[in-house]
């Protein structure tokens, strides 16, 4: 069974139970702008599901799952050194028992123990007239849970790919609920106090109307007491518990995280690695803060790598949406019992975005197709045609090439000002079907050429032409580039050669030179082809090719 899963489904399920609850609540005080007996009617059917047994027990129960997680991250975690929003999260969320204690015993408590009527003219009362230091503790309260709130959605969401899009009107209603809800709250407030200015009796008839007695509020000042004080001692517990924890480890021999930097860094029981590097102060990419949700924690598991259990489910999911590579684990989620070995795979400072890259695009060397195209004429099409002109007929050209590639399992790495560089072999579980898939995607933009020649035909001061050199071999295969501007290329000594092949294609007036490996590996019949060979600027051994006037059927 896997109990980390569960406890971060768990969480998940009981705070979006109880943010359902604040959404309620806080409608219910926006309608106070409008009246108070028609918010009190509004409230009324916002939390008749809530205070029906099956509600209530959702509710509570939503509550202590939410309550025991949070103390129990805290005593769970190696190491506090958390980030700015981790820090903020958690120490909003360990506010709010405190904050709210008056307000829950003087209200839902008061109810059901004494049988106050806990309506808007009670609350409004006791908060503006009788104590109105308690409508700040209140406001404090309200901003408070609703800060906890937005930070944890937003840290949860920024991991979807849709987010960014829905950010601003999702931000938008996370400031408006709040403001609106203070605004009724202020307001009806206000009116209650001049209400109570104006008439002696009236603050006091109305407690009176609510079955306010003399003991009431004692009884009520006794109970939040009770809940906080046992919220600060469950905190104290907690902290004690760590420390005695971390006494009685430090008696033993633990196992050691080797990192790039050339540091050793001892493992504390339980501790993943990421706990482990942040204990040190080594600077490490997380996202998400450690919930296996972002993947930006992402290392390579050197020595040790077998030691080590399969990864659990949230963590499995997670490498499984990444397509992760063998020995790819993430940090957060990776506790050591041996000795490790581990190379970082994201930049420290990572963004969410970052997070989609697929597993084995940081940077590694592997087989590869890489494939040259080359637009013939660019220059002459330049001099015969306006500028727009030119622009719209590349568009349309790099348009077709790119649906030839997507049609034939290539990937589009990089523009070239008049061609392109693709990458075939990426994603496939063998990277020697590259070349195969190269040669049909080469037949594939042959093809489409011809169809744009007709369709451009009037526009166009000769048909256009490309050559295509397609070479396969070990590169460097990664995402490359600046921050937020990174593309999957490759770079070494097979993206020269490929690019020398497709030169050759103009010497030998071919549409595709293949080298002999590619061409091996595509299931090319050469029989009847000239082999050729020309040497490579920077490689000391030439390159032997078949230059191809038509393209044959691939037959792998």
């Amino acid at each position: 069974m896997d109990l980390r899963g569960w406890r971060a489904r768990l969480r998940l399920t009981s705070a979006l139970v109880l943010l359902a609850f604040v959404i309620c609540h806080l409608s219910g005080h926006s309608l106070l702008l409008l009246s108070q007996p028609f918010a009190e009617s509004g409230l009324a059917a916002l939390m008749r599901p809530w205070r029906s047994p099956i509600g209530t027990a959702l509710l509570v129960s939503a509550f202590l799952i939410h309550y025991a997680n949070a103390l129990w991250s805290v005593y769970e975690r190696r190491s506090l050194r958390l980030r700015n929003w981790e820090w903020a999260q958690l120490g909003l969320g360990l506010c709010i028992p405190a904050l709210l204690a008056l307000h829950v015993a003087s209200t839902r408590l008061a109810e059901e123990t004494m049988g106050v009527d806990t309506g808007y003219g009670y609350v409004l009362v006791e908060y503006w007239v009788v104590a109105p230091s308690i409508a700040v503790l209140q406001a404090t309260a309200l901003l408070t849970v609703w800060a906890h709130a937005c930070i944890g959605i937003h840290f949860w969401l920024r991991t979807k790919a849709w987010y960014p899009e829905a950010k601003a009107w999702l931000g938008t209603l996370a400031l408006l609920l709040p403001t609106v809800a203070l605004a009724g709250f202020v307001s009806a407030g206000n009116q209650i106090a001049r209400a109570a200015a104006d008439d002696e009796k009236f603050a006091a008839q109305t407690l009176a109307d609510s079955n306010v007695g003399e003991a009431t509020w004692p009884n009520v000042e006794r109970m939040a007491l009770a809940i906080l004080v046992t919220h600060l001692g469950l905190i104290v517990l907690v902290l004690a518990a760590r420390g005695v924890r971390r006494l009685v480890q430090a008696r033993g021999m633990p196992p050691l995280l080797a990192h790039p930097s050339g540091q050793r860094l001892p493992v504390l029981p339980g501790a993943s690695i990421l706990e482990t590097l942040r204990d040190h102060g080594i600077p490490h990419a997380s996202v998400c803060g450690g919930r296996a949700r972002c993947t930006t924690c992402r290392v390579q598991i050197g020595r040790g790598l077998e030691s080590l259990p399969p990864p659990g489910d949230l963590e499995a999911r997670a490498l499984a949406r990444i397509g992760a590579t063998a020995g790819l684990r993430l940090a957060c989620q990776v506790r050591p019992r041996t000795d490790l070995a581990i190379t970082p795979l994201c930049a420290a400072d990572a963004t969410a975005a970052d997070g989609f890259t697929r597993g084995g695009m940081e940077g590694s060397e592997r087989l590869i197709t890489i494939m040259f195209i080359d637009l013939r004429g660019s220059t002459t099409l330049g001099e015969a045609k306006l500028p727009y002109d030119v622009l719209f007929i590349l568009n349309r050209f790099f348009g077709e090439m790119k649906a030839a590639l997507e049609a034939t399992n290539g990937h589009y790495a990089q523009f070239t000002g008049d061609g392109l560089m693709a990458l075939y072999g990426l994603y496939a579980e063998d990277p020697a079907r590259g070349p195969a898939d190269a040669v049909r995607g080469a037949r594939e933009m042959l093809m489409r050429l011809e169809q744009l020649n007709r369709q451009l035909k009037a526009e166009l001061p000769q048909p256009l032409r490309i050559g295509i050199g397609i070479h396969y071999a070990e590169a460097i295969v990664g995402a490359m580039g600046p921050p937020k501007a990174q593309t999957i290329t490759a770079i070494g000594d097979t993206a020269n050669t490929a690019s020398r092949l497709e030169s050759l294609t103009k010497e030998y007036g071919a549409s595709l030179v293949i080298s002999r490996r590619a061409a091996e590996l595509a299931g090319i019949d050469v029989a009847g082809l000239k082999l050729h060979e020309a040497p490579v600027k920077g490689r000391v051994q030439s390159v032997q090719f078949y230059a191809l006037q038509t393209i044959p059927e691939a037959r792998r």
